[in-house]
């Protein structure tokens, strides 16, 4: 494990495989079947209790997050308490999950049995403590398979979760993740931040305050160095409000402080590795060749550690790989739009940030957009999002009882 602000080994992990993946999925399978039979009030007792342990120890997780991802201190101290309030969320939301009547008939809900989670490396406790509470509550055992690129943090959680074979932790790379994901003892295999990543629209319509708008867009796109699930990367913006706010989005970006996530004036920390850098910088070169315009950033910067200058584009063709792939790093392109309209039709799925003054509009935006996400005047940001009822609906199965 590399510290991407300093370029300094910080820690090693095992190398997991196959015979590692086996191990966890059949130790997970072994214990499911006697935490299924439990009642849910004791699962949701049992991740109260943990879910306090972590709490206690929020500032050390943070901390480590920090040191192996390089996102600022106070920004992983935010994700991890997220992650924790969506633990405890699913503790209570569990034991209210029963059976429904229907027209005389009885709807249950039986857990999945061996759900694989495989964790993003940026952000992840907010990222995956919901889905591990969610999952254990209705009767599931857990593999949890945290990034090669940030584990230790992860490896931490478990350890305070302390929750015994229902909760089987997995290191490795994709000699780790494939086999897992592919065991035949799997039953559902989650990605938590994959559906939103490098999917994040914001529509800034005309009316509104160019330099709030501006501050919305900077904090969702240069969080977390741009590597958050749900950062944003592309924005319309009215034809009327495009000069200033472009002005402003720039001027944010070029002042951005950058440094060492445990430095309290850091604003923006590095990104995760060598490879990941290279990557974003080769869609920024990209653009800028195939005709966009670079108001700032776009060149890697000559020091140590793997950081990147927040980076704002205008002007990128369909085609450029910013439109067409996802970033993962501090770098925002901006479309002008001369309707509403227009701007509605160029939406992603995944999540769209709104920001309009006009009541008509935003209705219009929650209609009609196909996203799963849509904010109204704020711009969502990664890992601070509350749980999700629905998610139990995943790690379950329905099963209908006729009663006569």
């Amino acid at each position: 494990m590399i510290d991407p602000a300093s370029g300094e080994p910080i820690g090693h992990i095992p190398a997991g495989g196959v015979p590692e993946a086996n191990h966890a999925v059949l130790s997970a399978r072994a214990a499911q079947g006697a935490w299924g039979r439990t009642t849910p009030e004791a699962r949701g007792s049992l991740l109260k209790a943990a879910a306090r342990r972590l709490r206690e120890h929020a500032r050390e997780l943070a901390a480590m997050q920090t040191l192996e991802a390089g996102t600022p201190l106070a920004d992983s101290l935010g994700g991890v308490e997220a992650g924790i309030g969506a633990l405890e969320t699913y503790a209570e939301l569990g034991p209210l999950e029963r059976g429904r009547p229907p027209r005389g008939d009885l709807v249950l809900r039986d857990p999945r049995g061996v759900v694989a989670i495989l964790m993003p490396w940026c952000d992840p406790l907010a990222a995956a403590c919901g889905v591990i509470g969610a999952a254990l509550v209705m009767g599931n055992a857990v593999v949890l398979k945290p990034s090669a690129k940030a584990p230790l943090a992860a490896e931490r959680m478990i350890e305070l979760l302390d929750l015994g074979p229902i909760l089987q932790l997995l290191h490795g790379d994709e000699r780790a993740a494939r086999p897992l994901s592919t065991h035949i003892g799997v039953d559902l295999v989650m990605r938590p931040g994959e559906e939103a990543a490098g999917s994040h629209l914001a529509i800034v319509d005309a009316g509104v305050n160019a330099g709030w708008a501006a501050e919305q867009v900077a904090t969702s796109a240069f969080a977390g160095a741009g590597q958050s699930c749900g950062s944003v990367e592309r924005v319309y913006v009215h034809r009327s409000l495009a000069e200033p706010f472009l002005a402003s989005l720039t001027l944010r970006a070029s002042h951005l402080r950058l440094g060492p996530g445990i430095d309290p004036e850091t604003e923006l920390g590095p990104l995760i590795d060598g490879d990941h850098r290279q990557w974003v910088h080769r869609q920024v070169q990209d653009a800028v060749y195939a005709g966009a315009e670079l108001h700032a950033g776009g060149e890697p910067l000559n020091r140590v550690g793997f950081f990147y200058p927040p980076t704002v584009l205008s002007g990128a063709p369909d085609d450029a790989l910013v439109h067409c792939g996802e970033t993962r790093g501090p770098v925002v392109t901006i479309r002008v739009a001369d309707e509403f309209d227009a701007m509605l039709g160029a939406q992603r799925l995944g999540l769209v940030s709104v920001l309009t003054p006009l009541q008509t509009h935003a209705r219009r935006a929650w209609r009609e957009l196909t996203a799963r996400t849509v904010s109204i005047n704020t711009v969502f940001r990664a890992g601070r999002a509350a749980a999700e009822p629905e998610l139990l609906d995943a790690v379950t199965r329905t099963k209908v009882v006729h009663l006569a």
